[in-house]
């Protein structure tokens, strides 16, 4: 059996014997396949189930999208930032003390920032800069592995500094969105050249550059705070839809948990327990899955089954202190057990999938050292 799998008509799963894939996401992969306009799906070595439709996936329209498909958190991702801080100079615990207070600084004046990303003043302002609950984090991390020197060179990553990886998304701005339109369509789809898909799409592409700015802005409050400057080497954007054009059709590629291969290298997420993995997508093979990649290791158990499974294991106390040596800033309980590292798929084996389906190269790996999830204080 190959990487590559063929499921039903117009379906694909890129997964081997040895990943962990839920029957439930196939069905879900299989039945928004065959909803009607959708030309192709394609399921990610990370998928899992989602609210009717998969986490981890692509679907390919011509005549209609789907918003519900994109979910809440449009424009959601990870964004990766140089940072000038010297990996020999991280003081850990010092900067666990420092990093609790983050919801305490302060945002200089937005308006600048809103216009750099194009995005109108609004009342969502106040949320601009806060990372939300979920699978959402910020993390200082550092190199620990290279596996293509001069491809983190040409992102102007040095190993000898640390990165900040920020993995948050458009916060309320695009609950209201996507809102906006099931109250009236709940999730069926509509054609992107009716009033109402232009409506859509154009709400949509301000929740994505909100998303952005606020992974920038959560980015800048922690350098602040390590008094540290920064500078982007990757804003990986993995709940969206896009459009391209192949003999002559203008085509709807929606992205649920999936990264555009087409932009240049990536970061796949891993657990606050393993490594991330920066890629290189080989995109002269990835048109045949939606040039997508994956956008992380991929939920294993249920949010509301993760406590269950892990409390008689670990107390909240063995879950803010990874076997990589890193530290998590996290006051929720709840919240560390349902996004424990064991809730989730291998990375390890999501990235050789890709690897043997041809689909990437590895360029680096990214190891944590402080993970910032939430802090009431």
């Amino acid at each position: 059996m190959g990487v590559i799998q063929t499921i039903s008509k117009n379906a694909r799963l890129i997964a081997s014997s040895r990943n962990w894939i839920e029957g439930d996401a196939v069905e879900q992969l299989k039945s928004t396949s065959s909803l009607d306009g959708i030309i192709e799906g394609i399921g990610m070595p990370d998928i899992h189930p989602g609210k009717g439709h998969p986490v981890g996936a692509v679907f390919i329209s011509e005549t209609v999208i789907y918003p519900y498909i994109i979910g809440n958190d449009i424009g959601c991702g990870v964004g990766l930032w140089q940072t000038s801080i010297k990996k020999n100079k991280i003081k850990r615990d010092k900067w666990v003390k420092k990093l609790a207070g983050f919801n305490h600084q302060l945002i200089e004046d937005i308006n600048p920032w809103l216009e750099k990303y194009g995005v109108d003043s609004s009342l969502w302002n106040e949320s601009i800069g806060t990372i939300g609950k979920g699978n959402h984090f910020a993390e200082l991390s550092v190199v620990s592995s290279i596996k293509e020197e001069r491809e983190l060179s040409n992102l102007g990553l040095d190993k000898n500094r640390a990165v900040i990886l920020v993995h948050s998304g458009s916060r309320g701005l695009g609950d209201h969105v996507l809102r906006a339109y099931v109250d009236k369509h709940k999730a069926g789809g509509v054609a992107p050249d009716s009033s109402d898909g232009r409506i859509y799409l154009e709400d949509h592409n301000t929740a994505v550059a909100y998303a952005g700015l606020n992974r920038e802005i959560i980015t800048r409050k922690i350098c602040s705070l390590l008094n540290a400057d920064y500078c982007l080497a990757a804003d990986c954007v993995h709940n969206f839809i896009s459009t391209c054009t192949t003999n002559n059709r203008t085509l709807y590629v929606h992205r649920k948990g999936a990264v555009s291969a087409l932009n240049g290298p990536v970061v796949i997420a891993g657990t606050r327990g393993s490594c991330s993995y920066i890629v290189k997508p080989v995109v002269e093979n990835t048109a045949d899955v939606g040039d997508s990649l994956p956008h992380g290791a991929g939920r294993k158990w249920k949010r509301g089954e993760a406590r269950g499974k892990l409390k008689s294991r670990f107390s909240s106390r063995d879950l803010t202190h990874t076997k990589l040596g890193s530290m998590v800033i996290c006051d929720d309980k709840k919240l560390l057990y349902q996004e424990a590292p064991e809730a989730y798929k291998n990375i390890e084996i999501v990235i050789s999938d890709m690897v043997d389906a041809g689909l990437i190269k590895v360029i680096a790996l990214l190891s944590p050292v402080i993970t910032y999830k939430v802090n009431s204080q």
